[in-house]
């Protein structure tokens, strides 16, 4: 090796989190162990959890992708993703919440929308006056986004809307939604993104969604008869809908796969507490070498599938297109979450499958992570395409 500056630089990524997001994340822990308490009531009763996320908003934990000269933190995504570990390792429906608001709704507006609507719509948004909700899924357009049938007509300064969108995270508590509708006959470029608000004349919320998980935020339909929506609402221009749509995602995959790693880690420390409980009378270990084998994989698999969250979160706050990353992320941290929460309730046993215990709760809080925010087939062929297409 030759002796020139570069070669004695040493080539070693740093794992650690800065200081500065060190302090953060013991923050929000500390927001979690104070105000998270009721996490199985809000299950227990499909109760919105409206008081930890307005503590969360004092807190200033609804700002974190908002840029500071609008009200917000700018801490970002790396930092986005430390903050909804801890928060839904303790309680998912507030996780959830929180992620949708930040991750896309103000994420999407921060970088798509012009600066007199985000001087319009942030001084709400930060401060968790209005919360938002992103309505891009139809009966007909699930994981085939670009199938929607919503429609935006233009007439004259304002378009009609007309349409209902289905499966609508924080739906009957927003105040501001995110629309996409079809402005074209083109099947992609006939697209369009809109903020909708929610006390315009023909916005109404439609059914509440019955679930296994999750139960304490609120899934509905929504549903727009006849809306006009002033044509200053329009996000960016007319066709860009789709690809609005798509970048916004890479960024809420990154809050689902967050929320993944939460639940991931709740059921680990289950699995650890109760194996760590088995002494024999000199308070030697006798838990069986097979559950110490699933604690020891389950454990090695969340500390690599958290890298793989923190480097998407990297990339996208470096603003690198970071979609087969992000989707990686998801894949990995999603499954993860299943199979640790459906370790728990095997290890621990009968008591663990009780309506009342934390094991059977994140059981039925984990199974969504393979479906919303893109399902697991999908991430395998956004991870697929991305090999094969990489430029």
């Amino acid at each position: 090796m030759t002796n020139t500056t570069a070669a004695t630089v040493p080539q070693v990524p740093d794992f650690s989190l800065s200081p500065e997001l060190q302090k953060f994340r013991a923050y929000v822990r500390d927001y979690a162990q104070k105000h998270l308490g009721g996490a199985a009531t809000y299950d227990a009763e499909t109760k919105f959890p409206r008081d930890a996320v307005m503590a969360a908003a004092e807190l200033g934990l609804l700002r974190t992708t908002v840029a500071k000269e609008h009200g917000g933190s700018a801490m970002g995504n790396l930092a986005s993703c430390v903050m909804l570990e801890e928060i839904n390792a303790v309680c998912v429906s507030t996780g959830v919440t929180i992620s949708v608001h930040n991750s896309l709704v103000n994420s999407l507006l921060g970088k798509w929308c012009n600066e007199a609507q985000k001087k319009r719509w942030f001084p709400k948004l930060v401060t968790g006056e209005w919360l938002g909700a992103y309505c891009l899924s139809e009966a007909f357009s699930g994981s085939d986004a670009a199938a929607l049938r919503c429609e935006a007509k233009k007439d004259g300064d304002h378009y009609v809307m007309n349409g209902a969108k289905l499966w609508i995270t924080t739906g009957s508590e927003a105040k501001l939604f995110v629309v996409f509708a079809r402005t074209g006959p083109d099947r992609v470029k006939g697209i369009s993104a809109f903020v909708v608000e929610k006390d315009w004349p023909g916005v109404g919320v439609g059914k509440k969604e019955r679930k296994l998980g999750l139960r304490g935020s609120p899934t509905t339909e929504i549903v727009l008869e006849n809306v006009k929506v002033p044509a200053d609402c329009l996000i960016a221009t007319e066709g860009q809908g789709f690809t609005i749509a798509l970048d916004t995602l890479d960024g809420g995959r990154l809050g689902i796969a967050s929320q993944s790693l939460g639940i991931a880690r709740a059921a680990v420390d289950l699995i650890r507490d109760h194996l760590a409980a088995q002494v024999d009378a000199k308070g030697r270990s006798n838990s069986t070498q097979p559950d110490q084998w699933t604690l020891a994989d389950l454990a090695a698999d969340l500390d690599a599938y958290r890298f793989l969250v923190w480097r998407a979160a990297i990339l996208r706050d470096n603003h690198v297109r970071c979609s087969a990353e992000a989707a990686m992320a998801k894949l990995c941290a999603s499954r993860l979450a299943n199979r640790a929460a459906r370790a728990a309730v095997s290890i621990l046993g009968q008591a663990a499958a009780s309506g009342a215990s934390v094991a059977e709760r994140l059981l039925r809080d984990a199974r969504i992570t393979e479906i919303y925010e893109g399902a697991t087939d999908i991430q395998r062929l956004v991870i697929a395409r991305g090999l094969m297409s990489p430029a």
